[in-house]
């Protein structure tokens, strides 16, 4: 019984550890939370519907030229393949950490910027693949829906929150990353998430002023040292 009341507090301690967490990225785990309703939502239709239903969200070329506005929010509340766990992993991993170092609203605008930026520049390069033949017509309704380039612009604005010379390291390694499946695949959405990586490169601005890069030595350092601290 001794044993267990001394190792209560600490499931308590990881409970509230993670509320502050969370609490100090509302805009990721509030975005989080709504692609866990329409996640829910995307199990309950049928296949022929959901494919109908996302492609009206999608920013294809066809709804990008009739509702801009529009397709630009709904596709970004959505994930297309209805897994939201791995999604949950990676927005903790890379948004909030974002989120918490930038202030809510210049994450957001990195988000916004990644997001559309990286969709008209990737579905400009398939309308013009529409009107020099190399790609059909019927491309200009391509199902396009999900968060996958916000992401990929908040990983590459992570590269300022690393101290040199890991910095340099982290972006090469997101380069190759987001790069490789361009050069080998070269779809518009790799294009896109490609795009999304040089965006959040391009949002130095808005990191000034953030406090110190982390440094991963430093980190070691003090955790080696809590380690012997009797």
């Amino acid at each position: 019984m001794s044993r267990f009341l001394r190792t209560g507090p600490r499931p308590r301690r990881a409970v509230h550890a993670v509320r502050r967490y969370v609490r100090s990225a509302p805009g990721t785990y509030l975005w989080l939370a709504v692609l866990f309703v329409t996640t829910i939502a995307l199990h309950h239709m049928s296949p022929e519907f959901e494919e109908d239903f996302l492609r009206q969200r999608s920013t294809n070329i066809h709804e990008l030229s009739s509702d801009p506005v529009r397709v630009l929010i709904t596709s970004a509340l959505w994930i297309d393949g209805g897994h939201w766990l791995p999604y949950a992993v990676l927005y903790s991993v890379f948004h909030a950490q974002a989120e918490r170092w930038l202030g809510t609203r210049r994450w957001l605008a990195v988000v916004v910027l990644a997001h559309v930026l990286a969709t008209y520049f990737s579905e400009g390069a398939l309308l013009w693949a529409v009107h020099h033949g190399v790609a059909p017509h019927s491309a200009v309704n391509t199902l396009d829906v999900g968060v996958s380039y916000a992401l990929a612009g908040v990983v590459g604005v992570l590269t300022y929150r690393i101290a040199a010379p890991w910095r340099y390291v982290y972006a090469a390694c997101v380069l190759v990353l987001y790069g490789t499946p361009l050069l080998t695949g070269r779809t518009f959405t790799d294009l896109g998430h490609f795009t999304s990586v040089l965006v959040g490169l391009a949002c130095y601005p808005l990191v000034r002023g953030r406090g110190a890069p982390w440094s991963p030595a430093a980190a070691a350092r003090e955790t080696v040292r809590r380690y012997r601290r009797p």
